[in-house]
């Protein structure tokens, strides 16, 4: 068996986080699996080579996880690190999201990852170790208007990690959570474009806001994926790897605010609010 580190990665479209950490982790001589829905498989074909395979799995498929966790045990006969980051977007007023979308929402984003988790557990168990890398967000820390349901499903992640770094602890099974900050990459525009199905009544007059926020994190000072991914590798490939790891543009606003009073919270997320749609508080 060879000793290079296996590593598996959930959502790994181009576009996105998960196809930089794919490229990533292939720089350090890892084995990396490549994943995704089969309607995104054609999005990998670019990472196909000598240290990077591709396969297909849903996240949200008790049954796609499970055949996706056995095709790489059986090509290797291990899993040294999971990578847990396919995600998507839900932006919208919470009195008014469809609650199907925050359904679909906290399916993936937070049940799918504890869906990996459990589909890797027992051979990491059986190995003796591993590492898994769940993906938050720092605004899961710090929740945004018209982001609540993508927020509390990160929340989720977070609180899951917790928990799981010191039940995984006896099975020598480091558990590292990430919160990335504002990354460069195709989230604003899906989240723009899911927008397009929304014809809100309550909140008509904040339409700008909400577009706003659905591409916040796609600023010009947005952090590339590509510095962003690298970083997370080293860190995660480190002989002692974190608990977790802060990395990204807008991090120290976020951090300041987790830290703030509600009420300093508030007045900071009113007043952009209400600049945007020229409104007086």
């Amino acid at each position: 068996m060879s000793d290079r580190k296996v590593v598996l990665i959930t959502g790994c479209a181009k576009g996105g986080i998960g196809y930089e950490y794919c490229k990533a982790f292939a720089e350090q001589n890892c084995n990396v699996f490549a994943s995704d829905i089969p309607q995104r498989m054609s999005d990998l074909a670019d990472l196909q080579d000598e240290q990077v395979e591709t396969l297909e799995l849903d996240v949200s498929s008790d049954e796609s996880v499970a055949k996706a966790v056995d095709f790489v045990m059986s090509r290797c006969g291990k899993i040294d690190i999971l990578i847990n980051n396919a995600g998507i977007g839900s932006t919208g007023p919470l009195a008014e999201l469809p609650l199907d979308v925050i359904k679909r929402a906290y399916e993936i984003n937070a049940l799918g990852q504890l869906r990996m988790v459990q589909g890797v557990v027992p051979h990491m168990v059986a190995r003796g170790g591993g590492s898994i890398v769940n993906i938050g967000s720092v605004v899961g820390k710090v929740p945004t208007p018209w982001a609540g349901s993508y927020c509390a499903s990160k929340g989720y992640v977070h609180a899951m990690s917790h928990a799981l770094r010191v039940e995984l602890k006896p099975f020598n099974i480091n558990v590292v959570l990430v919160y990335p900050g504002a990354i460069r990459s195709n989230l604003g525009s899906n989240n723009i474009d899911r927008l397009k199905d929304y014809d809100w009544r309550i909140y008509k007059n904040f339409r700008d806001a909400i577009a706003e926020r659905a591409r916040a994190s796609q600023s010009g000072k947005s952090t590339e994926a590509t510095v962003f991914a690298r970083h997370v590798a080293s860190r995660v490939l480190s002989s002692s790897p974190p608990k977790t790891i802060t990395s990204g543009h807008m991090t120290g606003l976020f951090n300041f605010l987790s830290w703030s009073p509600l009420w300093v919270r508030d007045l900071f997320f009113t007043k952009r609010l209400m600049k945007l749609n020229k409104m007086v508080v």
